[in-house]
């Protein structure tokens, strides 16, 4: 099959830190290209895949230092591989809806034969800032949104979007196989916290758990400089706890580094404050074993299995509780969950069972357009025959 893959712009695929789409898109395309797919992939040319790379600038948006307000050169990307997805030779054009100015992608693509699907990556409304404000553009862009063949990343995703998209399938990210291996660790005598330094995430939480149950925790992760609240945010609350003996902060990880993190760990702790669309540091942990106590909110009920894999809990008291039943959990029945249900190879199967869905969607339409032809014809030679 040959796919067209338009990434946003913003951070390099895959990133080099944070950046949950980029990573997803990575692995999906790897995977894609190891299963025999003709893979084209529009994205900044600091990107680093296995697929054929097409650039219309040299450095992802985030990494030349463009902030998240400026959507010139986002719009020019978008623009430019729109155009060249609809005259290029492909079975399929997929595209993925992270941030605000992804939305440009709906009227861009309205008029496109090519058969199409959208991944929605994050939650509505997108028209917002992180001081708060927030606008009304979002409905106007159901526009043309609506008639977009789009796949959710959750069932809960799916379930929480609050315009008339037409959903077509739920595709849960997937890792690769040999990426997330356990590393031996010679003692298991901490607790791991790892996402980016924003109240959302809750690292303010899992440092009252484990303060609260008398455990270690190694926090890591971004820190972004270019959103202020993430900086009050560590400044405020994560800093001041930060003594490098029960508070550890080790600042980002690379997926070597994350592995034995993880590894390392008793558990993850994953107080989320959002309803998280997915959660992919979940299964990045449970990938190695290490069993994950996450708040029972957003997708987290779809990616672990209560007693199992870990321990879905209500708030910081059932989470202390729960840290202390930990060595309960079988870590290679948890490692074992995440390769039947959260591997690359399932998740682009999955896709490929989608685009078939859509490309075949597309032919019935287009057959019924041309079935229509003659009898348009027809009509016309009727009228012409008496006259009209």
């Amino acid at each position: 099959m040959k796919i067209a893959h338009i990434a946003p712009p913003w951070f390099s695929v895959p990133p080099k830190n944070y950046g949950g789409t980029e990573i997803v898109l990575y692995n999906l395309i790897e995977e894609q290209v190891v299963q025999g797919h003709d893979v084209t992939l529009f994205a900044p040319g600091d990107a680093t895949t296995s697929a054929k790379l097409v650039s219309f600038f040299p450095r992802s948006l985030i990494n030349s230092g463009v902030p998240w307000q400026a959507h010139l050169k986002a719009y020019y990307h978008l623009q430019k591989a729109v155009d060249a997805a609809k005259k290029g030779d492909f079975d399929i054009v997929h595209t993925h809806l992270s941030s605000a100015s992804d939305l440009y992608l709906f009227p861009l693509m309205a008029d496109m034969q090519v058969p199409h699907v959208m991944t929605l990556h994050s939650r509505f409304p997108f028209d917002h800032l992180p001081n708060g404000w927030t606008g009304d553009a979002d409905p106007l862009y159901m526009e043309w949104a609506s008639s977009m063949p789009m796949v959710a990343i959750s069932e809960h995703a799916r379930k929480e979007v609050p315009y008339p998209l037409n959903f077509v399938g739920v595709v849960y990210h997937g890792l690769p196989a040999d990426e997330m291996r356990p590393v031996r660790a010679k003692r298991r005598d901490y607790l791991a916290w790892l996402g980016r330094c924003v109240p959302d995430k809750g690292a303010h939480l899992a440092i009252q758990a484990a303060k609260e149950a008398g455990k270690k925790l190694i926090l890591a992760g971004t820190v972004d400089r270019h959103i202020p609240e993430s900086l009050r945010y560590f400044t405020g609350q994560i800093k001041p706890h930060i003594d490098n003996k029960q508070i550890q902060y080790i600042g980002p990880v690379n997926n070597k580094e994350k592995a034995s993190l993880f590894s390392g760990a008793r558990a993850f702790l994953n107080p989320i404050q959002w309803e998280e669309p997915f959660g992919m540091v979940m299964i990045e942990a449970m990938a190695v074993g290490c069993p994950v106590i996450a708040f029972n909110r957003g997708a987290a009920p779809e990616l672990i299995i209560d007693g199992k894999t870990g321990f879905l809990v209500e708030d910081v008291d059932a989470m202390i509780r729960a840290i202390a039943s930990i060595d309960t959990i079988d870590r290679n029945a948890t490692r074992q969950h995440v390769a039947e249900h959260f591997s690359a190879r399932v998740m682009a199967e999955n896709y490929t069972k989608v685009y078939q869905q859509v490309i075949n969607a597309s032919a019935r339409i287009l057959s019924s357009a041309v079935g229509l032809l003659p009898i348009i014809s027809s009509k016309e030679t009727t009228m012409k025959s008496n006259g009209t």
